[in-house]
């Protein structure tokens, strides 16, 4: 545990400064360089909204981590048939893949399960993609546990599992800019890219709920929620947020959720408002049944 907590042993801390260079290398490069109108650059409020959800994001990531790790080592020690050792190379390589498919599972469902949307669509509130957005975090991280614990049952140990998500965190902050257009075509074919982000960020039909990968797009092309950017996307949500309020941005759907379960008496409407997909409504039962507006 105390390693686990030790912020030198996680490779984020050493990313940190790197993240703060970056920013101000687009921010600089955006402002001064030329470049055309397929930028968006930063806002002020937007940027400092950004930065205070990513810095309060690694209070309730330190708690998931406390909480998620005894359930890990319990399944490590008592019900893992063997426990594969941490000294070669190849356990870091199926470590990382572990870890990024698991992640790959847990962010579609987060987009397609209305309980677990209310989560994550803090990090997709922000009209703007550029390297500070990267750090727009969600504080409620409930179900990502759930993705993960196959992993300590094969026998990978639990301590692992966040030094390898660490690295996906770092890889991931990379690919929120729109200063990189589309790489070489064997990168956009195995990794996830900027050009491949771009389109999980953009709130148009054609774009929404694709790209889910974390580092590999491979993901996305086995299972069918690959999408290539064709043009510049719609960043943000379908239902623009207009606000700056971080207890708003982080909790305001889940106060919606309480509203619309407590404003039904039927058990399967409030199933279809908690587990059915964001903008679910119950279905008209009726030809003149007014249709409710979507989320």
């Amino acid at each position: 545990m105390d390693d686990l907590l030790d912020p030198l042993k996680n490779p984020v801390t050493y990313a940190a400064p790197f993240f703060v260079l970056t920013i101000l290398i687009e921010m600089a490069a955006l402002r001064w360089l030329d470049h055309d109108d397929n930028t968006t650059g930063y806002a002020l409020k937007d940027a400092r909204t950004s930065i205070s959800m990513g810095v309060l994001s690694l209070v309730f990531l330190t708690a998931f981590k406390v909480v998620t790790f005894f359930g890990f080592v319990a399944v490590y020690a008592y019900l893992a048939p063997f426990h594969l050792p941490t000294d070669t190379w190849w356990y870091w390589v199926l470590v990382v893949l572990g870890v990024d498919l698991g992640y790959y599972w847990h962010h579609r469902f987060s987009h397609r399960v209305r309980i677990a949307w209310a989560g994550h669509q803090a990090h997709h509130s922000s009209e703007f993609m550029n390297f500070g957005t990267a750090l727009r975090q969600k504080w409620n991280p409930w179900f990502e546990f759930f993705f993960w614990l196959p992993l300590p049952l094969l026998g990978f140990a639990p301590w692992t599992l966040y030094v390898a998500f660490g690295f996906n965190l770092i890889f991931q902050f990379y690919v929120h800019t729109e200063l990189v257009g589309k790489l070489p075509r064997p990168v956009e074919l195995i990794f996830n890219t900027p050009s491949h982000h771009r389109v999980h960020h953009g709130s148009d039909p054609e774009y929404l709920d694709k790209n889910y990968g974390g580092i590999l797009i491979v993901w996305d092309r086995l299972f069918g929620s690959f999408a290539e950017e064709k043009h510049r996307p719609t960043y943000g949500l379908t239902k623009q947020v207009d606000t700056y309020n971080l207890l708003k941005l982080q909790y305001g759907d889940y106060v919606q959720i309480a509203r619309d379960v407590r404003g039904t008496d039927r058990w399967r409407h409030k199933l279809g408002y908690l587990f059915g997909p964001p903008g679910w409504e119950p279905p008209r039962e009726h030809e003149d049944d007014p249709v409710l507006p979507r989320r």
